[in-house]
């Protein structure tokens, strides 16, 4: 769906630093008709960022703020608010995008700011979570995605998916196990956010019942 189509309120923006994955499960899930949303931006800090590729063959507006080319975290995050406050962004997805990001972007766009995580948190947060629960001998991984605050992969849960440790697994089979899951529920994370039938209690994320 163009940008031009989208309802107001439904534009969203993706970061990404990698291959982009995550952003083509919602590229696929708004083309399919599945997530009523618009992709106003893609934005990578990385310029060989894989998924600037997927951006474009898909017609989305892809756009590279290095964080190297700026003098501090706050700077480089000013100018990430500028340019998705220009394009009306109402919902901020990130997706592989490897900075933390500080108050100067939180505070833009408050519980309103998205992750996927590669585990069953609060367990594995962090890097190579995959592999920290198949070393850690969990039975059972999962996907989580969650509001991003200023505490590492510690925002409010929005839906979890959970994937079985099978004994014969290695870190590379269940992290892509995990990886379908991920690129189910975050659309229909987005979906909910978007909605905007729920509210956040403390940690908790609590979805209103439907009438």
């Amino acid at each position: 769906m163009p940008v031009a189509e989208a309802r107001t309120g439904r534009h969203i923006a993706v970061l990404i630093s990698g291959r982009g994955s995550n952003l083509q499960a919602l590229i696929d899930a708004i083309a399919d008709q599945r997530l009523d949303a618009a992709i106003a931006v893609v934005v990578s800090n990385r310029a060989d960022a894989q998924g600037l590729a997927r951006a474009r063959a898909a017609g989305l507006d892809a756009v590279v703020i290095d964080h190297r080319g700026f003098a501090s975290r706050a700077l480089f995050e000013e100018a990430l608010v500028r340019e998705l406050r220009a394009r009306q962004v109402s919902l901020v997805c990130l997706a592989g995008f490897m900075r933390l990001l500080g108050p100067t972007f939180l505070d833009g766009f408050p519980n309103a700011i998205l992750n996927i995580h590669p585990s069953l948190l609060p367990a594995f947060p962090g890097v190579e979570a995959q592999r920290q629960a198949w070393e850690h001998g969990a039975k059972v991984a999962g996907a989580t995605v969650h509001l991003v605050t200023g505490e590492l992969d510690g925002g409010p849960i929005v839906l979890q998916s959970c994937v079985p440790v099978l004994d014969d697994d290695t870190p590379d089979r269940l992290a892509a196990r995990i990886l379908v899951e991920e690129h189910r529920i975050y659309p229909e994370a987005v979906r909910i956010l978007l909605d905007g039938d729920h509210h956040v209690n403390g940690r908790r994320f609590v979805k209103r019942p439907a009438n």
